[in-house]
Order: C-alpha cells, then sequence, then structure tokens
C-alpha cells in the first residue's frame, strides 16, 4: 500500500479557521485604526473573524480525547464574564488608554461576541446530547454503510444516501447566510435602535444570531436534504463504478485523476474526478436511511492496491477519516 503523504502545510493552513480569525480581526483592527468610525466592513470582519475562532475552538474541545468538555465549560462561563464586565465599566477603565489600544479592545469586544455564542451553542448541544444519550441507547443501533460482494464478482461495492453537491458550493452558502444575517442583524438594530439601547448591542447581536441565523442554517440544511439520492460506489479490478438515482457514471483507474473519499462528520462524502466525470457526492448532509448512519465505510484495503498500480497517490488526514488518491 502506498505510504500516506502528509497534507501540504499551505493546505492545512488555507482551511484552518484559526488562521483566517487572526486575519480577518487584524484586518479590522488596521481598518478601525485607519478610520476611528466603526464602519460595516470593520463590523463584518470583527463577526466573521470572531466566529471563526469561536468554530476553531469549539472544534478543539471535541477533538481532547480528556478534559475537553471542562476546558469547553470553563472558557466558556469566562468569556461570558469578561464580556458582561466590560460591558459595565470597560469604558471607564478605557477612557485614558491610547488610541491604537481602544481600537484594538473595541475589536476583541465585538469579535468576542460571536465567539461566544458559538461556543455556547456547541456547549448547549453538548448537554442536549448527554441528556438524550440514554434515548438514543434504547433506540435501535444505527450502523454505517456496509460493502457488499459486486454481482460481476470484481470487486464491492455500497449503497448510500447523497447530495449532488461540490463543498465549493456548501460554503459559499454557509458564508452567504452569515453575510446575509449580519446586514439584517444591521437593518434590525438600526430600526429597533431603543430596543438595542436597552438590551445592549453585544446581547442585541445574540439574539439576533438565534433568531436569525439558527433558522437560515436550519432552511439551508432542509433545502439540501430535498435532494437526497440513492446513490451507489462500486470499485472493480480496473474501475470505479457510480449511481446517481437513474444516472450512472464510469471512471477506469487509469482516467482517474482525483479520489477524495470522507467517512464521517456533516462533510462526510465522495468526489471523483477524471474520464470526464467530475462529481461530489455529500453524504453527511443527506437524510440517510432508517438503521443507517449519515456517513460512509472506511474503503478496502484492495482499493489502496489497485489505485497505486495506476499511478494514483495518496494523502491521509491526521484522523484518518479523510483519504485522497491523486494521479502524480
Amino acid at each position: 500500500m502506498t505510504d500516506a503523504i502528509a497534507v501540504p502545510l499551505w493546505r492545512r493552513l488555507l482551511l484552518s479557521p484559526v488562521l483566517w480569525g487572526i486575519v480577518l480581526l487584524t484586518a479590522a483592527v488596521l481598518l478601525t485604526l485607519a478610520d476611528a468610525n466603526l464602519d460595516f466592513p470593520q463590523f463584518l470582519l470583527m463577526l466573521v473573524g470572531g466566529w471563526c475562532l469561536g468554530v476553531a475552538f469549539a472544534n478543539l474541545t471535541y477533538r481532547m480525547p480528556r478534559n475537553g468538555l471542562i476546558l469547553h465549560i470553563g472558557v466558556a462561563v469566562i468569556l461570558a464574564a469578561v464580556m458582561v464586565f466590560f460591558t459595565e465599566v470597560g469604558g471607564r477603565l478605557l477612557a485614558s488608554a491610547p488610541e491604537p489600544l481602544k481600537a484594538v479592545i473595541a475589536v476583541a469586544q465585538l469579535a468576542a461576541v460571536p465567539a461566544t455564542a458559538w461556543i455556547w451553542l456547541a456547549l448547549l448541544g453538548r448537554g442536549t446530547d448527554a441528556m438524550t444519550r440514554r434515548e438514543r441507547r434504547k433506540a435501535p443501533v444505527r450502523v454505517p454503510p456496509e460493502w457488499e460482494r459486486d454481482e460481476r464478482g470484481d470487486g464491492s461495492f455500497v449503497r448510500f444516501r447523497a447530495i449532488e453537491v461540490r463543498m465549493r458550493d456548501v460554503t459559499i452558502a454557509i458564508v452567504g447566510i452569515v453575510l446575509v444575517c449580519a446586514a439584517i442583524g444591521i437593518v434590525v438594530m438600526i430600526l429597533a435602535d431603543d430596543v438595542v439601547m436597552r438590551l445592549g448591542p453585544k446581547m442585541s447581536i445574540v439574539i439576533l444570531a438565534l433568531v436569525i441565523g439558527l433558522p437560515a442554517y436550519g432552511i439551508l440544511t432542509a433545502v439540501l436534504r430535498r435532494r437526497t439520492e440513492d446513490c451507489t460506489v462500486a470499485f472493480g479490478n480496473d474501475e470505479l463504478r457510480i449511481g446517481v438515482g437513474s444516472s450512472a457514471y464510469v471512471v477506469r483507474y487509469s482516467d482517474l485523476e482525483e479520489l477524495r473519499w470522507r467517512t464521517r462528520s456533516d462533510y462526510a462524502r465522495i468526489e471523483v474526478r477524471g474520464g470526464g466525470v467530475d462529481l461530489s457526492l455529500f453524504t453527511g448532509l443527506a437524510k440517510a436511511p432508517v438503521g443507517r448512519s449519515a456517513e460512509l465505510p472506511e474503503l478496502p484495503r484492495r482499493v489502496f492496491r489497485r489505485l497505486e498500480l495506476m499511478g494514483l497517490s495518496m494523502e491521509k488526514s491526521r484522523r484518518s477519516e479523510v483519504v485522497t488518491f491523486r494521479r502524480a
């Protein structure tokens, strides 16, 4: 089997929410220093940058085998306390501070709102998950799709449900939701100025995120799930066979340019490019069959060998849930 090739550093950085959060907040600080007024561009950079950092922290606690929940609770409580403290007395403490420091703290305060909101939402999700764990244990076990022997006798295939959509389109849709919700929130805050003044801008943003942001994401998920189709993927001796609803595609391994196989998470999917085929099938966002989980099984070991013989190199993520084959 081909030795795993480390994912390039530039690609890991490009997909890093921490990096994007730092870049966006740095840009917000620079714009604020250049213009003392907090205009829409700075406000948007703070919201998205803070959200990126909140997502990165929540993901970090999920990956921690020990003490992840304790760290999550501790940081959520500390952030909430710090926000309340600065809301009450921060203005008086910073009255005599130099302008650059004021700009940095102003950006940090506003960025902390979406970051804290996301961290608390993730913590709420953990609490809900813990409370429903007992019920889930009593429910029938959901198992991932399983490999079956292909009737042609030259390999195996798997049945699953998926949505034909590209990762790029999903990302654009999520970013679009963030931008639209931010714009709507700004309009609402301007129109309801009296209410905002009574609640405070930070609490107003949190409430708007819950009232506007979560329903918008729920609508996106529901719209995507309506496009769920029954799919099959078969790995033969010399070709990859894919069925999507009533459509069928065949890609010979010699023509295959790229194959990405992600087994778990909301982004579980298979991407295939080559031989005139360009497909992206999301299982993580699809509505799974009864008794099955919305994921993909691990690739059979024979597939690694067949693709290696056809000149494809392999990249594996650190958690081994994403395997990518590319032609050298």
